[in-house]
């Protein structure tokens, strides 16, 4: 809306990237702070609670009846804001908007049959899950392909250009990329706000470079591709508001859980981020903390299945520092802390190519 009233009243201030992302910010958070506490309500009638696992540490059964499902209502009012200031015309953000449906209806089926169930293990098979997460991830890719026709050139961090073609082997990295980093953001959401900090941290991230990315003077100066994603900016923006809306009411002591409609649709599109702006790479020190907390998840699970061991107390990484008798506060920012510094790391190496 705003970019068609630059084209139509000539409003040129509203044709900026800066200022229509500047607007997705605050508009998701305000839609965000005015429905979420509506969600909570209706939420907390309907006993759409949060079911806890019985192999989580015991502290975690005083949160059975927090409500869950809250990435509904922050996903909705991220593509409600995106659509009042993105140009519509702009392939990648279709494609950034595609990314949040698809993933929040999965996470959705999951959270829903958890509830209907009311057991923490009772969402989605596995298989299933994964099945539809591989489906969404090459719908996701092809489109890129197909109808942006975008460069499947490999690029790493330090160098000046691209290290080679992928090709068509460009969609199977992808579709891994989408997945792996959804499925990461999946794990990392076990205490309050845990994921959300370092999700707004590598979504800040990713908004600048995916900004420079499409800026063909300050991408050249940096020795950066140069792709038309700048419109992406925006909706990732709208994302960052409304996972600070989000924040307000998920901080310790949490008055109601993302789920997987949340953390699978942040992990997707933080995927997607890396993919257009060409930072699959560089994905492993913005999302540093989901890469720790799922190599916690393999360690413990290869270690146990080949030696009869365990690594940590407890995986992901976040339960074992809680077995450990850590305050969850004490966890949740350290872990903030971390995902900060590494993303301050991920934006120096910019300028070192």
């Amino acid at each position: 809306m705003l970019y068609w009233l630059h084209e139509i009243l000539n409003i040129n201030i509203l044709g900026y990237i800066t200022i229509r992302a500047g607007v997705s910010f605050f508009l998701a958070l305000f839609f965000t702070l005015y429905l979420m506490p509506k969600f909570i309500r209706w939420a907390q009638r309907t006993s759409s609670v949060q079911p806890i696992n019985e192999w989580a540490p015991q502290r975690h059964q005083e949160k059975a009846s927090t409500p869950t499902m809250g990435g509904i209502v922050f996903v909705g009012a991220t593509i409600l804001a995106s659509l009042f200031t993105i140009k519509f015309s702009n392939v990648y953000a279709i494609g950034a908007l595609l990314t949040l449906v698809l993933f929040s209806l999965i996470g959705f089926q999951d959270d829903f049959a958890k509830i209907k169930k009311n057991a923490n293990l009772a969402g989605l098979k596995a298989r299933t899950k994964l099945f539809l997460q591989i489906a969404s991830a090459v719908a996701i890719s092809c489109y890129l392909c197909l109808f942006a026709d975008f460069n499947t050139e490999l690029y790493v961090p330090f160098l000046k250009t691209p290290l080679f073609d992928m090709g068509v082997f460009a969609v199977a990295l992808w579709c891994l990329v989408i997945v792996s980093t959804s499925n990461a953001v999946n794990l990392t959401d076990g205490l309050d706000g845990l994921a959300t900090v370092p999700s707004l941290a590598a979504l800040a991230s990713f908004s600048i470079i995916i900004y420079i990315t499409g800026h063909a003077k300050i991408s050249a100066y940096l020795l950066m591709p140069n792709f038309d994603v700048g419109e992406v900016a925006i909706v990732s923006s709208a994302l960052m508001g409304a996972l600070t809306g989000f924040l307000w009411h998920n901080c310790h002591p949490a008055e109601v859980f993302m789920g997987d409609s949340g953390s699978l649709t942040i992990g997707a599109f933080l995927g997607y981020l890396a993919i257009i702006s060409k930072s699959e790479i560089l994905l492993i020190l913005i999302g540093s903390i989901f890469v720790i907390e799922t190599v916690s998840v393999i360690l413990q699970v290869g270690s146990y299945k080949l030696r009869n061991k365990r690594v940590f107390l407890m995986a992901p990484i976040h339960h074992h520092f809680e077995m450990k008798k850590w305050a969850e506060n004490k966890i949740i920012v350290r872990f903030w802390i971390i995902a900060i510094l590494s993303n301050l790391v991920a934006l120096m190496t910019l300028k070192i190519r």
